[in-house]
């Protein structure tokens, strides 16, 4: 090949400069009506909320990526949009090939169907032909192993069920990209461990993972790269033994720093009280 011709990168996930941003004055107690009104009068000023902002990275065939860190960094909203549920506010995302996602899948379980009906269900809104999902069928429901509970409507399913039915058919029908929020979480060990040797093989057989997850040792132990996510930005991104430390020793640092000033606010009570007492 002539020097001057590059080689495509077979990337599966490029993301590049992205962000997600939220209008918190559109609230149950603030209307539509009430937040153009207030918007017109410049009231109170600006009330957005960046839950994403200047997020990059790029994930490439046969990587499993864990994305990590405290309530509220934003973990669930990088998979909503990548999974194309939410759109960016700016930034730029290509995501290529089929892409499988429990949270694509809980979007579109009919709540009145059973379980063996929303498996087809879900390879319709997936794009997969009818002739290959009944082929998997059978499959799918021995994995996610709920007993007589496949042939009863999905709202009789507790929140497990329901997710492993979703992993066992997000799963199953071999994505290019495949998006797991928590699910490792659900169910018994034995299913967990059939959940992450799932995952492997098809990390495995060069497909690319983003999993969100607060076990740690997942991230160890199964994944081959890690990101942590603060307040919507990326603090850090490589090994997952060094970003997981990372987490460690910030969650540390905050809880003590909460402490300190839960501390601070219950001394300031106490002064305050004792000054009131001595007023009397």
């Amino acid at each position: 090949m002539p020097p001057h011709v590059l080689t495509p990168v077979n990337y599966a996930i490029d993301v590049q400069g992205l962000g997600v941003q939220y209008n918190l004055r559109l609230t149950k107690k603030n209307t539509l009506r009430t937040t153009f009104q207030n918007i017109l009068k410049r009231e109170g000023g600006d009330k957005k909320f960046w839950a994403l902002r200047d997020v990059s990275f790029r994930l490439v065939h046969g990587e499993s990526l864990a994305v990590i860190g405290p309530n509220g960094a934003g973990k669930s909203t990088l998979l909503q949009v990548l999974a194309g549920i939410i759109y960016p506010s700016e930034g730029v995302i290509d995501v290529r090939g089929q892409i499988s996602s429990l949270l694509q899948l809980g979007a579109g379980f009919d709540q009145e169907l059973t379980g063996r009906d929303n498996i087809m269900l879900a390879g319709a809104f997936l794009g997969i032909d009818h002739r290959v999902m009944l082929d998997k069928q059978q499959s799918i429901i021995d994995f996610a192993d709920i007993g007589d509970f496949i042939d009863a409507p999905i709202k009789t399913y507790s929140s497990g069920m329901r997710a492993r039915l979703g992993f066992s058919i997000a799963t199953a029908v071999d994505p290019d990209v495949l998006l797991l929020d928590e699910v490792l979480a659900t169910g018994d060990q034995v299913f967990r461990e059939k959940s992450k040797q799932r995952v492997l093989e098809i990390a495995a057989n060069a497909k690319a993972v983003v999993l969100v997850t607060h076990d740690m040792h997942w991230v160890t132990e199964f994944c081959n790269r890690a990101m942590l996510l603060e307040k919507g930005r990326v603090v850090m991104e490589g090994a997952p033994a060094e970003v997981v430390e990372a987490h460690v020793e910030h969650s540390a640092r905050s809880k003590a720093e909460r402490e300190a000033e839960l501390q601070a606010i219950a001394a300031r009570a106490a002064a305050a009280v004792r000054v009131k007492a001595g007023a009397r």
